[in-house]
């Protein structure tokens, strides 16, 4: 099987080769450190193993429940924010038919995300689609009490059972959450809920390969043996042992440091796939959250093109330069559509007649990538062979160990997040919940 490549001379020329080979010894150690256990955050590290070790059994048992709500099951719903769900929906849309939500024929269950927001109007319209249709729940949550999620699992596990009966509902409900302890391992004990466990060692955004993931992914009818393969054969391919030259995790760790070091404090991730999209919103939150401390980090931001080069295309091409550019490339879609004849010939592109629409895009990259360039933005490049499970697999394994590799580079802990829980203090104590009645007090002389 081919992997995916990493190709970065357009990003090299912006660096001299002493840069490189500086930084190699403290990524190649930063490596070590995340095989031995050794860095910071090391109670995190159940992901690093995860694909080799995930066993046919468990497999099995994720396909048996994912077979049992696809039999009973019209819709369903995915309940969960940040790690709990970004991963999921990534792949799912990546392998799925673009319009499927739109005119399902029956052959796969409409699969909805929530839990994500506090949008009111979201949720009346999510309950409203949901009448009438057989519909069931995964519920994501480590501790069941994420404002988000639980909100949202209220409303639905509320609607299920009435709409489908107490019964039913308990086998069309699925919880994934800890083993032991929470409000939703509570839940789905009382309830008898078919549940499966979030390992106390994998960060939710590091948590794609554990059932938080891969449970939807099966449900949407994919093949998640073969993107857990994947993602075994990239562990393999990214091991310290591997030479740096040949360690695309390695070297992207470096090159992305290097910039950073250089100036370059944003990083544009870049497809010219749109199915993409929800890929570029997980690869946000995976960098964001893992390096974004300490006063550090480069910040993640994400286009799609060529659709964000008619918006976004203006400010890279001649805004600030403190950014770089990776690109997502996908060598060989799945259809092909070849471009017409037109007689009248009005927008002057009949000399494409007969070519594959993907030859445009592929010289739209090409052209966007020179043009970059020369405006001052050094360029990465990720070479997909195709957008299927077992290449995905190798794409997330990937960017989980270069984040690990970078961030222990970048002088942080990859593994935690002391910034996310600022807002909910002040949220809660906004709200007037128990126990915060302190900092309401504090707010309320800052208002």
């Amino acid at each position: 099987m081919k992997t995916i490549t990493l190709e970065s001379v357009k990003a090299e020329q912006f660096l001299s080769a002493e840069v490189i080979k500086a930084l190699q010894p403290k990524v190649e150690a930063a490596n070590v450190a995340l095989e031995e256990g050794t860095c910071p955050g090391n109670d995190f590290l159940g992901w690093l193993h995860l694909p080799s070790s995930i066993t046919p059994e468990h497999l099995a048992d994720l396909k048996a429940t994912a077979a049992e709500l696809r039999k009973n099951c019209d819709t369903i719903v995915v309940a969960g924010i940040g790690g709990s769900y970004l991963g999921a929906r990534a792949v799912i849309e990546a392998l799925g038919n673009s319009f499927e939500w739109l005119a399902n024929d029956g052959s796969n269950p409409v699969i909805l995300f929530a839990g994500n927001n506090i949008g009111e109007d979201y949720l009346a319209e999510l309950c409203a689609y949901l009448k009438g249709r057989k519909f069931g729940v995964i519920n994501i949550s480590k501790s069941g009490t994420t404002t988000e999620t639980a909100l949202a699992f209220r409303l639905l596990k509320k609607q299920c059972e009435e709409q489908r009966g107490i019964e039913m509902a308990r086998r069309v409900i699925v919880a994934v959450t800890d083993a032991k302890r929470g409000a939703a391992r509570t839940t789905a004990d009382k309830e008898g809920y078919k549940s499966f466990v979030i390992p106390d060692n994998v960060g939710g955004r590091f948590s794609v390969l554990t059932p938080v993931g891969l449970l939807p992914i099966a449900c949407a009818g994919f093949d998640i043996e073969a993107l857990v393969q994947g993602a075994a054969d990239m562990e393999k391919a990214t091991a310290p042992e591997v030479p740096f030259d040949e360690n695309i995790a390695a070297r992207y760790a470096a090159l992305r440091n290097a910039l950073y070091e250089a100036g370059k404090k944003i990083e544009i991730l870049a497809n010219f796939q749109p199915k993409l999209h929800s890929m570029n919103e997980w690869w946000k939150q995976l960098y964001g959250e893992s390096e974004g401390k300490d006063g550090k980090g480069i910040f993640p931001a994400a286009v799609d093109l060529t659709t964000d080069l008619h918006s976004m295309g203006q400010w890279i091409q001649d805004g600030e330069r403190t950014i770089f550019e990776t690109v997502i490339s996908v060598e060989q879609p799945r259809h092909k559509v070849l471009f017409p004849h037109d007689d009248e010939n009005l927008d002057g592109l009949n000399f494409l007649e007969g070519r594959r629409v993907d030859e445009v895009n592929k010289m739209a990259e090409l052209g966007t990538q020179l043009a970059h360039v020369d405006g001052g933005v050094p360029c990465l490049r990720l070479v997909m062979p195709e957008l299927s499970e077992y290449y995905l697999g190798q794409l997330i394994y990937f960017f989980e160990r270069a984040c690990g590799i970078s961030g222990n580079t970048l002088g942080v802990n990859p593994f935690n997040q002391p910034g996310v829980e600022a807002y909910k203090k002040n949220m809660f104590a906004l709200l007037g919940k128990p126990g915060y009645e302190a900092e309401s007090e504090a707010i309320k002389s800052r208002l």
